[in-house]
């Protein structure tokens, strides 16, 4: 929650009056400056103003000496600060008075006499407003404004994309955003799509792996009327309804390998044709695509056009999992706490120090997008103000080891045999000298109880099948199962080539 205690200002010409409200407020845990006039009071509001300590809420009479009443200073106080809250008190009350007062935007209109409680109450529902108010300007502030990023990160790797994102914006260079799946790559497309000239034009969102590679092209580049059954009409393509805005292209690893060359010319070109149809369309959009997929290695397997990525990846932007930036994971649970509380209407307020510590435990191999569905569901099933540990999910609440969409291992790997091996100890797998925990790579595999990292597995394996067939990589893919680049792209992962050649030179 926010470190925040709200200032209040209390206006009453009336010494006994003003002495006995500032008496019920400070009691009640709240900071209060008092003014015996409209003039005094605009005075402390403006000093208060000035020494950075701005006051929050106004209580003031409505009638006051001479010519000036409460009205003033609520018109004058909202001038010089719109967000202040202003509740007026009277003991003559009129409809048109009160009709006045809530058209100069007061809070609330007390009669006077009124009783301790009934005061209380009306300062406590402002004080919840205003609460909530500056708990989401923090969080604006905490991503560098209202308007910046809508994205939260205090580490070093955050912040040097929040970098390359405002760079990114004011250009029109193609940019691809790579990062696992929730991670929030298409607010990262959203911050470039807002931070340069195109902010005010369309952006538009299409999924490559969502829509049936019967239809993609259709979608992406419009249609001619009867150029296939059910084409009734002609239909202008995401590339033409973008106009000058940004098109962003998420799952790009997931397109067809003929389409892409169709979008490489556009990126080339600037000027694409729609299906059954000869005539050019001219380009003046942006596009910003992005992957979960390791590109390169599609590459390798024929996949994906080497030199579409090229032209994609001219500007790449890395955004980190969220088990690599586990400390905005606090700042994270209240922006989505906030968000319930407006979407949902829940009066939750937090959750409990052991759900923060079951979240940094967790490895969300979902990334943000699970955390967030995972405070929503904390949100839906909690009745409490702080929520505890018993509404989390099972693997989350009892620290279940999980294994990344990466691959790496959760857990670190232990050295120990497991059990019914003889005490003897498995090696890591690298140089050919160890199991990693398996009786013997050619009988059949069992997942030992200790758990294994399988990258360091994957790069035992290469290097024992380089090592059976003298270096040869064509023979080796065979004996793993994998097709000659892919085995050519893996050992480049785990820079073996150095194996390989010493293999070559044994033979």
């Amino acid at each position: 929650m926010v470190d925040w205690t709200p200032r209040l200002l209390v206006c009453d010409d009336e010494d006994v009056q003003r002495n006995i409200l500032n008496e019920i407020l400070t009691s009640a845990g709240f900071s209060a400056v008092t003014a015996g006039s409209v003039e005094e009071g605009v005075a402390a509001f403006q000093k208060a103003m000035a020494d950075g300590q701005p006051i929050d809420l106004v209580l003031t009479d409505l009638k006051m000496p001479g010519d000036t009443e409460g009205l003033d200073l609520l018109q004058q106080v909202k001038d010089i600060d719109p967000r202040v809250e202003v509740i007026l008190m009277t003991a003559y009350s009129t409809v048109r008075s009160a009709v006045q007062a809530m058209k100069l935007g007061a809070f609330e209109y007390l009669p006077k006499p009124f009783d301790k409680e009934r005061l209380l109450q009306v300062v406590n529902q402002v004080i919840d407003k205003l609460r909530l108010v500056h708990e989401n300007r923090r969080l604006r502030e905490l991503v560098g404004g209202e308007d910046r990023h809508r994205m939260i990160g205090s580490g070093a790797q955050m912040q040097e994309l929040f970098r390359i994102i405002d760079r990114v914006g004011q250009t029109d260079t193609t940019c691809l955003i790579r990062g696992e799946s929730g991670t929030g790559k298409e607010l990262v497309a959203r911050a470039i799509h807002r931070g340069g000239a195109r902010a005010t034009k369309p952006f538009i969102a299409i999924n490559c792996a969502a829509i049936p590679e019967s239809l993609i092209e259709s979608e992406l580049f419009g249609h001619e009327k009867g150029v296939f059954t059910g084409a009734t009409t002609t239909k202008m393509g995401r590339f033409e309804e973008v106009g000058e805005g940004t098109l962003f292209l998420d799952e790009i690893g997931s397109m067809k390998y003929d389409l892409q060359a169709k979008l490489l010319r556009v990126i080339q070109e600037r000027e694409f044709s729609r299906v059954g149809s000869a005539q050019l369309v001219p380009f003046n959009g942006r596009i910003v695509a992005a992957t979960a997929q390791d590109l390169e290695e599609l590459i390798a397997e024929n996949q994906f056009r080497e030199d579409l990525f090229f032209r994609l990846n001219v500007v790449p932007l890395e955004i980190p999992a969220l088990r690599e930036r586990k400390e905005d994971i606090p700042t994270l649970v209240e922006l989505f706490i906030r968000k319930g509380q407006e979407r949902l209407g829940t009066t939750v307020q937090g959750v409990r120090p052991e759900v923060l510590e079951a979240f940094e435990n967790y490895e969300w191999p979902g990334n943000v997008r699970e955390l967030e569905n995972v405070v929503e569901r904390l949100l839906v099933l909690g009745d409490s103000e702080y929520l505890d540990a018993t509404l989390l999910p099972p693997q989350i609440r009892d620290g279940e080891p999980r294994r990344s969409v990466a691959g790496q291992a959760v857990r670190e790997p232990v050295n120990a045999a497991p059990e019914g091996s003889n005490g003897q100890q498995g090696g890591s797998g690298l140089d050919g000298s160890g199991d990693n925990g398996f009786d013997s790579m050619d009988s059949e595999f069992a997942l030992p109880a200790s758990g294994v990292v399988l990258e360091d597995l994957e790069a035992g394996l290469i290097r024992q099948a380089l090592e059976r067939t003298g270096g040869r990589i064509e023979p080796a893919a065979q004996l793993l199962g994998i097709t000659y680049k892919t085995l050519q792209y893996r050992i480049k992962k785990y820079d073996l080539k150095t194996i390989q050649g010493d293999a070559r030179r044994r033979s």
